[in-house]
């Protein structure tokens, strides 16, 4: 590179809030200048007194490299002649009234290994991209009116260790993560954080390396690998990604130059009470820029399809877990924060005008209005956004009573009707369902280790039936046992046991089934896609659905029998006649069921039911789920 610096047009908009590409000219590259080779360095430090570039490069000598401050933007350059590839630094800040201390590079490209905590010099050139047809189709293609289907996982933990206990590299996961995912005919990884974070144990979700993916799997050009090799299998790529908070490690973002300065100054909108961190200040241009910036980086140097936006609900709302009396009101008197409002939407905006085709998805756990909305009608502009009401109703409200007691439940399975296109939904069932003594999905169901995994199918089942895309975290495909670990590996021997490889067998015809018939996803935001066909029916422990595409979509019944007996000569009405197909039977023997079913298909009948004018007879397997298909679409 022969030129890192911002011109001053540039740095206007760092300071105002609306850069998308801040890393163009702060942090460090590799560079030449006046015919010497070495490394330019930016870092914004308004409150600094003095900053210098300390690294291997001078012996870590606070007095080598000292910086220069530009002007009054508060951003202060230097250049270290000789600096090379790999060498670690930092930069070594004196602020009034404190010891000199030393922090990490918040655009650093890569960091040093645990438990050390500098930066490291890096050039991210050298990587020989083969995925421009996918990013290509990516930006002409509709995803929100094809099927998606996402396999969630943690890198550091979807295989064991190897047996030195080192972390699996990116390119060592690289071609199997990507067999697998294709066999299992999931569309999209969505990657747990893999910006550097010290402590393994937050998951990523304490990040310190903002720009910096984690040294613990390889170099970045490895990470490049990763995505690349998956883009080439057909893989989509989210990237799960935190700008809500972050953590107080010494060498990191907090107090970075001894105020408050990525951090809000004021205790009651700074403090993360639940999470022991820091809440980033909104109102501040340059934190705007740095996250903003930091949003396309990853898209524009890494090729991620989505970013998944942590803890949304926790940027929207001054008061969120926080105790009366230690939160303050906005300018309004209200608890919405204003300034994550403004910057969701331009980030959003910024992702959106760039790159074409990549998903925002928000985990946001509220009723606030508008997230999937556009911006310029008022909404926050996300894609898509978590439904956690679902899982919640469905698991906890529904499936953890033994099907006896079901039908006095019959309210939860009515719940999500009454919202289910107010948004553009993911239905998740993530690693957060699966720790912290929530235990595993399948020991979470009641009855015997039969019963249990009839549960678990109906819990997949009833995700993919519904409108919205489905997400599931790694070991629920298998029917882990034990909760997640973040230091273990997925028990990959259960798969010997036939109830485990028939959950899996499930899971990969699910996605199978959705990818095939149009109507499982092409109306998935539009209240014609979806009908309830007998709305007393959960009174009696049966779900009884139609999904509806557009002609020539055939059209699809999902039938769901939540109670632990089979019901034979089940009256279902029907719009087409002829014969249906039955496509999926979850207590089939070749997912390990009782194999109880109706021999393939059966014919409507011209016996109007249920405001329907056909009908059909089926026999519904305990505890089973059935999809079947028209012989045609509706007529006209």
């Amino acid at each position: 590179m022969s030129h890192f610096r911002l011109d001053d047009g540039e740095v206007s908009r760092v300071l105002a809030g609306t850069s998308r590409r801040a890393y163009t000219g702060l942090g460090a590259r590799l560079v030449r200048e006046d015919r010497r080779d070495g490394a330019r360095f930016a870092t914004w430090a308004p409150g600094a007194e003095s900053v210098s570039i300390v690294g291997e490069f001078n012996g870590w000598d606070r007095s080598a490299n000292p910086m220069t401050l530009r002007g009054s933007t508060g951003i202060w350059e230097g250049f270290v002649t000789g600096a090379i590839q790999g060498q670690r630094y930092r930069f070594a800040i004196g602020a009034p009234g404190l010891p000199t201390f030393e922090k990490a590079d918040p655009y650093g490209l890569l960091c040093e290994a645990a438990p050390g905590t500098a930066s490291r010099l890096w050039d991210l050139s050298g990587f020989a991209w083969g995925d421009a047809g996918w990013i290509g189709r990516r930006a002409r293609f509709d995803h929100l009116g094809h099927p998606i289907s996402i396999y969630e996982l943690h890198l550091g933990s979807w295989l064991a260790p190897d047996p030195d206990g080192r972390g699996r590299s990116y390119r060592e996961l690289a071609p199997r993560l990507a067999d697998y995912v294709a066999e299992l005919g999931f569309t999209h990884v969505e990657l747990m954080p893999l910006t550097e974070h010290p402590f393994t144990g937050s998951w990523g979700y304490q990040v310190t390396g903002y720009y910096a993916p984690t040294n613990r799997h390889g170099t970045p050009q490895d990470l490049m690998f990763l995505v690349d090799h998956l883009h080439r299998n057909g893989i989509g790529v989210i990237l799960d990604w935190v700008p809500g908070h972050f953590p107080r490690d010494p060498h990191g973002l907090s107090r970075f130059d001894g105020t408050f300065l990525y951090e809000y100054a004021d205790p009651r909108k700074r403090e993360h009470g639940e999470w022991g961190t820091d809440v980033f200040d909104y109102q501040k241009g340059p934190v705007v820029s740095f996250l903003v910036s930091n949003a396309v980086y990853w898209l524009e140097h890494y090729h991620f399809d989505g970013l998944r936006v942590d803890a949304v609900a926790s940027m929207l709302y001054l008061d969120y877990a926080r105790q009366p009396g230690r939160w303050m009101t906005n300018r309004y008197g209200g608890n919405e924060n204003t300034e994550a409002v403004r910057f969701l939407r331009l980030l959003n905006e910024a992702v959106h005008d760039e790159f074409p085709g990549v998903l925002m998805i928000a985990e946001e756990s509220t009723s606030w209005p508008g997230v999937t909305r556009p911006t310029d009608l008022g909404g926050l502009g996300f894609d898509l956004k978590w439904d956690l009401g679902w899982m919640h109703d469905l698991m906890n409200g529904y499936l953890r009573h033994p099907p006896d007691a079901r039908p006095e439940a019959a309210g939860q399975l009515l719940i999500r009707p009454r919202y289910m296109h107010d948004e553009r939904y993911v239905l998740p069932l993530s690693h957060d369902e699966v720790v912290h003594e929530k235990r595993s999905l399948l020991e979470k169901m009641p009855g015997d280790d039969h019963e249990k995994f009839s549960n678990v199918r109906l819990l997949l089942g009833h995700q993919h039936a519904q409108p919205g895309r489905p997400l599931l975290f790694m070991g629920g495909e298998t029917g882990q046992r034990r909760e997640w670990d973040h230091d273990r590996g997925i028990d990959w021997e259960v798969l010997e046991i036939p109830a485990h490889l028939g959950l899996r067998r499930w899971v990969r015809d699910l996605n199978e089934f959705t990818r095939s018939e149009p109507a499982m996803s092409r109306l998935d935001d539009d209240p014609r896609g979806i009908e309830l066909v007998d709305p007393d029916g959960p009174s009696r422990g049966i779900l009884s659905l139609l999904r509806l595409g557009l002609p020539p979509d055939r059209v699809v019944l999902i039938v769901f029998n939540f109670l632990d007996r089979p019901r034979a000569d089940e009256r279902i009405g029907v719009p087409v006649p002829g014969r249906w197909v039955e496509r999926l039977n979850s207590e089939s023997a070749f997912y390990a069921g009782c194999n109880i079913g109706n021999l393939g298909g059966v014919e409507a009948v011209s016996i109007p039911w249920q405001d329907r004018p056909y009908s059909i007879v089926l026999t519904l397997p305990p505890l089973g789920m059935l999809a079947l298909v028209s012989p045609s679409p509706i007529e006209g």
